[in-house]
């Protein structure tokens, strides 16, 4: 080929046409993405738009291509008409190269500078789309949404269509830079290729989407990122290669933005030339050329779609094995009914699809962060240090009611709830504790459940989590479930449940919940692997929980013991004891509005004094001597004064000798035991002493020992 300008103009055309493609193309995919919040869309014509640069290098250096030929051409006509005349000017040569020189500095500025921004560009958006795919399942508050557009089918054909056209312009780009004078517009041709591969992509996770997996179509724009990096990073290769490589004289630089990996996939024949080339090597003579080869080249269309029809035939046909249900999708909508471990015949994908699910397979849902591991010895206090990731479950603590300690003593309730005069409430106080513990739902589709169970909730999965949609919501039920119920148990029963397990009052909330969301799914059970207190320095303190319950109960028993046998001795059994007490508060109220005197008062003292008599105890002995010693004093008081009244008489009948004798009577029995007496104002013509002077015998006179009379 002649390289002449008309040559170069042919390519700066061409790439006019690439330009005028691109930019629609990149605009198109860009509004179309924005109107239907598609974020693969937007990824895609942010890459498109990138090739702008490319096209427009290729059509400024092409240009300058077909400048340099015109004014080389004009300097062969000079040089010709001259032959054989000195110019006057042949010193003056240089000036008019200007547009050689200028193409010079575009190969060794221009165009390794377009490559640069190209590639910054390229790594630029590789790197924000990774770290904005990366925020999709933040928890800090920073998530994003990957948006899919609404318009899936319209998406598809738009994604097919100018992939094909771009492909198709990538071929014919490439074809003409075969040519030795349009080898740059294999830079081009990579660039469309790319497009091409990009939205195809994209098709592809669009066709995903449709049948219900957003997380092809997410992984297909994290592929995309990817696949910009590696350009970048072969473009940045590209330009520090091109600084080293040695080149012969007046030969041209390739650009840097010229990807040799986009160039394979613009010329995939040069692929199979190196297929072909492979083969022969190994087999050692040229089999391409064979017969056999011949043949299966020629037939490898039909094959293909002699296989493609199998797979669809195949695809027709579905196998529902024993223990499982199916149901057809169509379009995403369920259609038919649920077979049941059958044949199952319905219309080639993608109009049709069998989804099959394992009823009585058993699935295990862990209620919690994560599993401890469980040894045969489970000792609280060595278990290590709390993880934080674990979230403890609430449960009561005994509760405290302040009316026993207004009672007096232990052992007796009162019949009447003690106020708090100020807010007029119970004096309870309600505590709450904590237990960790391992909670394993054990669960399966009900035989006649699956629809419920494909309606409850969607198996969608999000990024860097283990459980689907469906899975999230029944674990959501379940924990809801098991904290109301745990809540209102105390730390007794929950370790140590009595009547009903606690597992199987857990088992029938949960399966009630479900039955209400209408989720289709049968509890089979719930297992419990760990339940213990919170982890660290309060299980270890727990295992002394033991003894001090049993130090208290023994001080709680021996109070009762000590109360009782009081009670018992004091009023005959401690029944009895609770009924005096409660009559005596009632006495100190009747006390307190009627008085200690009133009839009220004096009835029930009356009531309570009965009581005590009746029960035969030491109180009621007590009572029964005082009542003696009052009968014997009130006698005593009787005889005194019937005595005085017997000697009334008496002294009415001689006063002065009744009184000198009562005074006689007097000092004879106080100076019987006087043994030096003295009569001090007494008239001594009225003394007579009688003195009788007595031995006394040595030996036994009982006459000392008898009472005298007197």
């Amino acid at each position: 080929m002649n390289r002449d300008q008309f040559v170069y103009q042919q390519a700066t055309r061409v790439s006019v046409f690439g330009l005028a493609i691109q930019v629609p193309l990149g605009l198109f995919l860009l509004i179309f993405g924005r109107v239907t919040g598609d974020s693969s869309f937007i990824l895609a014509s942010v890459y498109v738009l990138t090739g702008v640069l490319i096209w427009l290098s290729l059509i400024v250096l092409f240009h300058q291509h077909g400048l340099e030929r015109i004014e080389a051409l004009e300097n062969e006509e000079i040089d010709e008409r001259r032959v054989g005349d000195q110019s006057v000017f042949e010193g003056e040569r240089e000036p008019s190269q200007a547009a050689s020189r200028r193409l010079l500095f575009m190969h060794q500025w221009l165009m390794p500078t377009m490559s640069g921004i190209v590639a910054i560009l390229l790594s630029g958006i590789s790197y924000f789309t990774i770290t904005w795919l990366a925020r999709l399942d933040d928890t800090a508050g920073n998530a994003v949404t990957f948006g899919v557009g609404g318009f899936l089918g319209w998406q598809l054909a738009i994604c097919a269509v100018l992939a094909l056209f771009s492909f198709i312009f990538s071929r014919f780009v490439a074809g003409m830079a075969q040519k030795l004078a349009w080898q740059n517009l294999r830079g081009g041709a990579g660039a469309m290729v790319g497009n091409a591969l990009v939205l195809l992509a994209i098709a592809v996770g669009i066709v995903f989407q449709v049948f219900r997996k957003p997380a092809v179509l997410e992984g297909i724009a994290y592929g995309i990122a990817i696949f910009l990096a590696i350009i970048a990073a072969e473009i940045f290769l590209n330009l520090i290669l091109n600084i080293y490589r040695p080149r012969r004289h007046n030969e041209l630089s390739r650009p840097a933005f010229d990807s040799k990996l986009l160039g394979l996939a613009a010329a995939p024949d040069s692929i199979v030339r190196s297929i072909n080339e492979a083969v022969n090597y190994q087999f050692g003579f040229d089999i391409t050329s064979s017969w056999g080869y011949q043949l299966l080249l020629r037939s490898i269309l039909r094959l293909s779609l002699l296989g493609i029809v199998v797979l669809i035939l195949m695809s027709m046909v579905v196998v529902v094995q024993p223990g499982e249900q199916a149901v057809r999708l169509r379009g995403g909508k369920v259609v038919g009914e649920i077979a049941h471990g059958s044949l199952v015949l319905k219309w080639p994908w993608p109009f049709e699809s069998i989804e099959r699910f394992n009823v009585g397979q058993i699935r295990s849902l862990v209620l919690g962060s994560k599993l401890l591991p469980t040894s045969k010895v489970n000792l609280w206090p060595i278990e290590g240090e709390p993880d934080s990731s674990r979230r403890p479950f609430i449960v009561l603590a005994k509760s405290i009611d302040r009316t026993q300690e207004q009672l007096g003593y232990l052992g007796v309730s009162s019949p009447l709830s003690v106020k708090d005069q100020s807010t007029d409430t119970s004096q309870v106080v309600t505590q709450f504790a904590l237990v960790d513990a391992d909670i394993v739902l054990e669960y399966r589709v009900k035989e006649d459940g699956l629809l419920e169970y494909l309606n409850f909730s969607g198996d969608i999965r999000s990024r860097r989590t283990i459980l689907d949609m469906r899975e999230r919501a029944l674990r959501a039920l379940a924990l809801r479930e098991v904290s109301q119920y745990l809540s209102t148990r105390t730390l007794d029963q929950v370790l140590s449940p009595t009547g009903d397990s606690l597992v199987l009052q857990l088992k029938q909330r949960i399966q009630a919940a479900f039955d209400r969301s209408g989720s289709g799914v049968e509890v089979v059970g719930i297992l419990i692997p760990v339940l213990r207190p919170p982890a660290g320095e309060p299980a270890g303190m727990f295992e002394e929980l033991s003894i001090d319950i049993q130090n208290a109960r023994k001080v709680v028993d021996e109070a009762n013991r000590l109360v009782n046998t009081t009670m018992s001795t004091l009023v005959g059994s401690p029944d009895i004891a609770r009924r005096v007490v409660l009559d005596i508060n009632l006495l100190r109220d009747i006390e307190r509005e009627h008085g200690k005197d009133s009839p009220e008062a004096l009835q029930k003292r009356s009531t309570i004094e009965n009581m005590i008599v009746d029960a035969r105890a030491q109180a009621a002995s007590i009572i029964g001597v005082a009542r003696a010693r009052r009968w014997s004093m009130l006698m005593s008081a009787r005889a005194t004064a019937s005595e005085v009244l017997g000697q009334a008489p008496s002294y009415r009948a001689a006063p002065e000798i009744y009184r000198e004798r009562a005074i006689m009577a007097v000092l004879s029995r106080a100076l019987a035991a006087a043994r030096i007496k003295y009569v001090l104002a007494i008239d001594p013509s009225r003394i007579e002493f009688d003195v009788q002077m007595e031995q006394p015998e040595p030996g036994l006179n009982l006459g000392d020992y008898l009472e005298k009379k007197e």
